[in-house]
C-alpha cells in the first residue's frame, strides 16, 4: 500500500511563512502576559478610514451579498481602470482587471497562468518570502538574481540579461520592496524594460506599497507606464491592504494583456470565485474618498521612517539603508557572525523582540524590523535591539 503521506504535488512542498510564523509566535507570547514587542508583521497600525466601512455597511444592509462575476465587481473595475490611467499612466480596459481575494492571490494566479513545470522565473534577491513558494507551486524554477546595498538594493540590468535563458518566462519585480524598502528610480526601471523587450520576457510588478513613498527624489514609477512595448509584457498587482490598511479585506486586482487576463479568470473561477462582495463596495469608494486619511497614513508613517532609520543606525554593528518607502526597514546582522534565524530566535528569547529573520527573504545575515506601529513600539525595539546587539559584542 503507499504511502499518503509521502506524496506531494507542488503545492504540498511549500515552506509556511516565517514572517506568519513568527507574528504567530509573539502573539502567544503575548497572550500569555510576557511583554513582548513585534516588529514582524507587515500590517498598518490604522483602522480602515470610515468612509470605506460605511460604504461596506451600506452594502451589506441593502442586501449585496450575492455572487459577482468571478473577475470582480464591474463598478470596482471601472474605478481600477480610472486608477490606473491617472495615478499610474497605465492604460487598461475593464476586461483585463481581475479583483482577487488579496493581492498575493493575485500575485499567484498571475505565475499560475504563465509558467509551468521547465520555465524560469527571475527575482531579485532580497525577494518577498512568498514569490519563491508562488513560483514552486507553478512547477517552475526560481532564478534568484543578487542585488546590492550600494545599488539600492535595485535589480542591475546588465545581470538581468545574464540570467536570462531560453526557459525564462518571467521577472518578478517588487517596488516600492518588501523587505528593502527601496523605490526604483526610473532609469532603472527604463533599463530593465528595454531587456524585458528585447527578449520577450513577462514582467510581473507588485505595486502593493505604492502610496508609501517618502522622497521626492525616488517617485514611484510603473514600467508598465514607460512605452507600449512593456505594456503588453507587464502583469501590474495592486490592492487595497496596505494603502487603505484594509489587510483583513482580502482584495488585490492585477491588470494583464488580454490573452493572459483570459487564463487568471478562468483560473479564479475555479479556485476562488469572486471576492467578497460586501467588501468590493467598500473598497469601491477608497480611490476617491479616502485620499485624505491615506495622506496622514503615509506621513505617520514618513515619520517612523525618519525615527527608525536614525536609531538603528547608531547601533553598532548593525547596517542599514535608509529605505524609500513601505514600511520595513532592512538590517545587515552578519557582523555578529550568527544566522538570522538563531540571531532573531535569541532576540525574541532574550530581549522580548520579534523581527523576521531574512535567510527566507533571500538575505542570510540580515533581519527585517516593520515600522508600522507606534513611535513607542519604535523606541522600544530600536532599545531591545542596541541591549541585544550590545551583549553579543560583550561576549565575543
Amino acid at each position: 500500500m503507499r504511502d499518503l503521506q509521502s506524496c506531494s504535488g507542488f503545492m504540498g512542498a511549500l515552506t509556511p511563512s516565517a514572517t506568519l510564523a513568527i507574528s504567530a509566535k509573539a502573539k502567544a507570547m503575548k497572550a500569555d502576559g510576557i511583554d513582548v514587542c513585534s516588529m514582524s508583521a507587515g500590517e498598518p497600525d490604522f483602522d480602515t478610514p470610515e468612509v470605506i466601512k460605511e460604504a461596506c455597511i451600506a452594502a451589506l444592509k441593502a442586501g449585496k451579498v450575492g455572487y459577482t462575476p468571478a473577475s470582480g465587481l464591474l463598478e470596482l473595475k471601472q474605478a481600477i481602470v480610472k486608477k490606473f490611467r491617472e495615478d499610474n499612466q497605465v492604460e487598461t480596459t475593464t476586461g483585463q482587471v481581475v479583483i482577487a481575494p488579496g493581492a498575493k492571490f493575485s500575485v499567484f494566479s498571475a505565475v499560475a497562468a504563465l509558467c509551468g513545470p521547465g520555465d524560469e522565473v527571475i527575482i531579485p534577491a532580497p525577494y518577498w518570502l512568498s514569490y519563491p513558494e508562488i513560483v514552486k507551486a507553478s512547477g517552475a524554477r526560481l532564478v534568484a538574481v543578487e542585488t546590492s546595498a550600494d545599488d539600492n538594493y535595485e535589480l542591475d540590468p546588465a545581470a538581468f540579461e545574464a540570467a536570462i535563458t531560453d526557459k525564462t518566462r518571467l521577472l518578478i519585480l517588487n517596488t516600492p520592496s518588501n523587505p528593502t524598502g527601496a523605490v526604483y528610480r526610473p532609469e532603472t526601471l527604463r533599463a530593465i524594460a528595454a531587456v524585458a523587450v528585447r527578449h520577450n520576457v513577462m514582467v510581473l510588478a507588485d505595486e502593493i506599497y505604492e502610496k508609501l513613498i517618502y522622497d521626492p527624489e525616488f517617485p514611484h514609477v510603473s514600467i508598465a507606464s514607460l512605452s507600449p512595448e512593456i505594456a503588453d509584457l507587464t502583469v501590474t498587482v495592486n490592492g487595497f491592504s496596505k494603502t487603505y490598511a484594509m489587510t483583513g479585506w482580502r482584495l488585490g486586482y492585477l491588470t494583464a494583456p488580454a490573452w493572459l487576463t483570459k487564463r487568471i479568470v478562468a483560473l479564479q473561477s475555479h479556485s476562488t470565485s469572486n471576492p467578497t462582495t460586501f467588501a468590493q463596495y467598500g473598497a469601491l469608494v477608497a480611490f476617491d474618498q479616502a485620499k485624505a486619511d491615506v495622506e496622514r497614513m503615509r506621513r505617520a508613517f514618513a515619520e517612523r521612517r525618519d525615527l527608525i532609520y536614525s536609531l538603528i543606525s547608531a547601533i553598532p554593528g548593525v547596517k542599514c539603508v535608509r529605505p524609500q518607502g513601505a514600511f520595513y526597514i532592512f538590517c545587515d546582522i552578519s557582523s555578529f557572525g550568527l544566522g538570522s534565524e538563531e540571531f532573531c530566535t535569541r532576540l525574541l528569547e532574550e530581549e522580548l523582540l520579534a523581527v523576521v529573520p531574512c535567510w527566507s527573504f533571500g538575505a542570510e545575515g540580515h533581519i527585517r524590523l516593520s515600522y508600522a506601529c507606534s513611535e513607542e513600539n519604535i523606541r522600544k525595539a530600536c532599545s531591545r535591539l542596541a541591549a541585544f546587539c550590545a551583549n553579543l559584542s560583550a561576549r565575543n
